[in-house]
Formats: structure tokens, sequence, C-alpha cells
């Protein structure tokens, strides 16, 4: 590839970095700093894995960014998806800057922060694409992209050290629903013009090809509603995927149907994007939830929260009968229109065969198009990567084995390998100045975990423990003892949940209560009041007793009153 030579050896140093969105799918959170000024790219969360017992939802850590506060210039969006944003709430409770984002992505932003209280209401600035805004000495410019949610951008950053394109995620639609094709042109140029660095998504590159078009969901869905004109139907999406959403509502009102909305997520989304002019609705084709008793039930059509098979979402509640409003039937098709992120296949399976065990009719993706894919294949990278002509590339948004991938794919197409830099993990900085690029150190990164309304509360000990409880469960032993006479007045009593059912297993615990009670008694007899010391040696008996009896280690908690 051609590029262009730029004098930038005597100016200051580019710092990049991910505080998320290196190695893993979602989280993303990508950081650009000189030595004056600090811009950050997207704040998104990420969802717990097996492993976070409890856990609700994962954001970065943004230590680094709240000790560099004085640089901290602003949050600049990429679009309103969950990954891109969801993290927002906590961390503008951490950090205050100012976050700039097309209409849409802010008016999802603003819904979110309205459900939390802040010290300082955050500053949303809202931008268009094509427009640059200026950050200290770093510039940042929004630029039209395809995704499957509208108003979304890639963005580029001039810094000291060049133009740096951050693609954000993107695919290119020939046939887009609002009718506004990708800005390849725009990105063409600042190839021509010259980009130091390329930090390209890589969720889709181990497909070839092009992504489909979000129209030929259209017809599939014209097709179904054609074929299905006795049966209501449900449909299940993306409550972001707004531009879907809006075909559903169209072909509803063609077919002379009702719609009605069921999930906060899908009916926040759904009104800011009505609101701020990004769907429209003929008029008397929307309906309340509370409404559809009032129509012939294939007259309806539903859209509906939970393709990834969320419990607690509006779908898994209608799936297993809990649901206030909508009882699934014979006479329901159920429309999965989503394909199930990696690692909620078995969710996503269960709800499906609650619905068929129900004799719901049930299409997803894999018996016909209802879905395609916001982000760019193969074919659409290599273009990203023509029409940027980087000097440097950094691929971004995926898990280890797409990251290296995609390396290899640059690689393909003419990239030196030592231009190529796949981060090893978050908080790994690249540096560019005159001289070239390198990793240079590391700062401060990890994931924060979100219980509740608990914000970091739960770490590795309290995951752990977690853990243990539910592999092999709880075993409280709770005595009364007379420090000054030295014996025990009551119990030892066993209390067992989660390791075995008592009323089978008396003998068991008998024998249990026996070693408890000689471990204390001996305890005492020696004058041995150290209860930290007591309870360790109670601890340590039992389990050796249970491993050697069951060949399991339940978590043993002693409790030791003295009177």
């Amino acid at each position: 590839m051609a590029r262009t030579k730029r004098s930038t050896s005597k100016k200051s140093a580019v710092r990049v970095f991910g505080l998320g969105g290196l190695n893993e799918i979602g989280k993303n959170m990508t950081v650009i700093e000189t030595d004056e000024d600090i811009v950050v790219v997207d704040c998104g969360l990420g969802f717990p894995d097996d492993e976070m017992l409890g856990i609700d939802l994962v954001i970065p850590d943004v230590t680094y960014l709240e000790e560099n506060q004085d640089k901290l210039r602003g949050i600049v969006l990429t679009h309103g998806h969950e990954d891109h944003i969801g993290a927002l709430p906590y961390v503008l409770k951490r950090i205050s800057c100012p976050v700039y984002g097309t209409r849409l992505t802010l008016g999802i932003v603003e819904n979110k922060l309205m459900e939390h209280k802040f010290e300082v209401q955050p500053q949303l600035l809202c931008v268009e694409p094509g427009d640059t805004v200026k950050l200290g000495e770093l510039k940042a410019e929004f630029i039209h992209v395809n995704h499957s949610i509208a108003d979304a951008c890639a963005i580029a950053i001039t810094t000291p050290q060049g133009i740096l394109l951050h693609s954000g995620d993107f695919k290119l639609d020939l046939t887009p629903i609002d009718g506004e094709v990708m800005d390849i042109t725009r990105i063409g140029e600042l190839g021509k013009d010259g980009v130091r660095l390329l930090m390209c998504e890589s969720t889709n590159v181990e497909r070839g090809g092009f992504t489909p078009s979000e129209k030929n969901v259209g017809r599939s869905l014209d097709d179904i509603f054609a074929k299905n004109t006795d049966k209501r139907i449900v449909i299940a999406t993306f409550s972001s995927n707004v531009h879907r959403v809006q075909q559903i509502i169209d072909i509803s009102a063609q077919n002379k149907r009702k719609v009605a909305i069921t999930g906060r997520s899908m009916m926040n989304i759904i009104s800011a994007a009505i609101r701020l002019g990004y769907m429209s609705v003929p008029d008397g084709v929307l309906i309340d939830i509370n409404e559809i008793r009032r129509y012939k039930p294939e007259s309806i059509t539903i859209v509906t929260t939970g393709s990834q098979g969320e419990p607690m979402s509006a779908l898994y509640r209608m799936a297993f009968s809990s649901h206030d409003k909508v009882e699934l039937g014979a006479k329901d098709l159920v429309v999965i229109s989503a394909h199930a992120i990696p690692g909620n296949e078995k969710l996503v399976g269960k709800i499906i065969n609650e619905m068929c065990k129900k004799n719901v009719s049930v299409l997803y993706d894999a018996m016909v198009e209802v879905h395609v894919s916001g982000h760019a294949c193969r074919e659409e990278l290599k273009l990203m990567h023509a029409l940027a002509k980087p000097e440097f590339f950094m691929p971004v948004h995926g898990e280890y084995k797409h990251l290296l991938r995609h390396k290899q794919l640059a690689e393909d197409m003419g990239m030196e390998p030592d231009h190529i830099f796949v981060s090893p993990d978050i908080g790994h900085v690249l540096e560019i100045d005159g001289k070239g690029a390198r990793w240079s150190g590391t700062v401060a990164s990890g994931q924060i975990l979100i219980d509740g309304y608990g914000v970091g509360d739960v770490g590795n000990i309290v995951l752990r423990d977690r853990r243990h409880l539910a592999e092999d469960g709880l075993i409280v032993v709770v005595a009364t003892v007379d420090s000054r006479d030295g014996y025990i007045i009551s119990g030892p009593d066993i209390i067992s949940r989660g390791f075995v059912y008592v009323r089978e297993s008396e003998a068991l615990m008998e024998q249990v209560r026996t070693l408890a009670r000689n471990v204390l008694n001996e305890c005492l007899d020696t004058n041995n009041f150290d209860w930290a010391d007591v309870k360790n040696q109670v601890k340590d008996a039992l389990t050796r007793y249970l491993s050697n009896k069951t060949g399991r280690k339940p978590m043993i908690l002693p409790v030791i009153m003295d009177i």
C-alpha cells in the first residue's frame, strides 16, 4: 500500500490503548492520549460469563482515567449499542467530561442516565455525521457508517502524529433502510491524506464475503406475514435495531395488523427513535400491550425483547407462562429475529424448546433469513483497509482469535507484519511517534463487576466463594461454649445447605456433629480460647473427614458463641 510520509518527528507522541474490547466481546473502550489530552472512544459494558455467578454486568476499570482526570477532554461515541455506551452511567459517576454522540445515540444514553443519580449532571453534546469537534490539541471527526443501529459512525482523530481512524462497528450496506450508504468517499479521502493508525473492528473477520443487507430480512418477513395470516405473530429482536423494528411495523401495517411493544428496553429505544424522527409509525398501528385482548389474535403483531433468551425478558416470560399480558399457544408464531451471541445458545435453545412444547410455531435464523449481522465480513474489512491505506494497524473488538485473523488479513493485503499490533490484552500501550510505533508499557486496567446496586464490591474472592457454594454447598457448625468453666453449653448444631439432603444422611450428619464436638472439647481442655484458631481447627477436621467420606469439600462456617 502506498502511504504518505508525515513530518512528525518533533511532535509529541501519541499513546493508544484499550480499557476494554480486546481479547473479549463487548466492554469496548479505547483511549487516545497525548502529553496534554485524553480522548476516549466508546464506553461499553460486557455480560458476565458462566464463572461470574450472580453478576449482572461487567464494565471497564477506569482507574487510569480517574488518575488523569485533568487531561480528559471527552468521550466520543460511535453508536448506541450496550457494548459501546452501557457503562456510561457508572463511569460518569467516577469521571467528569463531555460526551459526544449523534442524536439517536445520545437519545438512548439519556434514557439510561435517567435511571441513575449524579452529583453533577453529565454533559451530552450532539453531533451530526460529518461534524468535527475540537478536544484540546486533538480533533474528532464523525463519519457515517452502516450498522444494525441508526446513526453509527466511524471516528477519525487528528493527533500530533497524524490521523488515527477508529472504524467503530460497521458494515457496507448498499441498500440501507434509511437510504444513507456508508461514507466511503470520506474514508478514501482520509486514506489519501494519510492515516497513521487504523483501529478496525474484528467481530466477523472469520466470515468470508459481504454481510447481507438489512433489506433481506424485510423480504423474509414479508413472506412470513403472507403465509401466516391465521396466526398472531410475535417477533423478538434486538431493541436497538430500529431499522428492523421499522420494517416490522411497516409490514404489519401493510397486512392490516396492530403492533404492540413489550419489554422495557424495547419501549425505551423505540420511543426515543420515534421522538427523534428515526422511526415513523402510521396512525393507529401502534397499540398498548394492555389492549391486545380487544383485537383478534391474527390481527396482532407483538414486538418483544428476549431474542438472546435472557431470563426475565419478555419472551422468556411468555415462553414460561409468566407474562401477565401474553399467553402463547398453538395459534401463535414466534420469530426470533437475531443470532445467538456466543455463550447464549443454551438460553435461546431453552426458550425455543419450551415454546415448542406449547405447540407454538417458532422460526429462527437457522431456518429462514430473519437476521443479518451488523458487522463487516472479510471483503468489507478489506475495503476498509484499501480505503484507509494505514501506515500502522491495530485490530480491535474481538477475542484473540479474531484479532489474529484480522492481522493475517492485513498481511494478505500487503501490510508489513511489524506494522501490525495485536494487543496481548487490555491496558497494553501502543506508542506512536516520529520514529514509528511500538508497545510501550501498560496502564491500570481490568473489569468492574456490577451486582444489583453494588459497583465493584464483588471481587475474585467473593466469586470464588460463590463458586464454592454452588459446587459443594455449605455446612454451618453452631455451638455455645463457656470459656470460664471450659465446657460446651449447647450444640454443636449442624446446618447443611446444598451439600446433602439431611433427612437421608442423618448418620453422616451425626458423625460431623460428633467430630466437631470432639475438636471443641479438645480446644477447651487445653485452654485454647483463640476463637479464630478454634474455628480453623473445626473447619480443617471437618473438611478432611467429608472429603474422605464424600469426595466433596463444602464450605464450612463455624459459629462459636462464648457466654
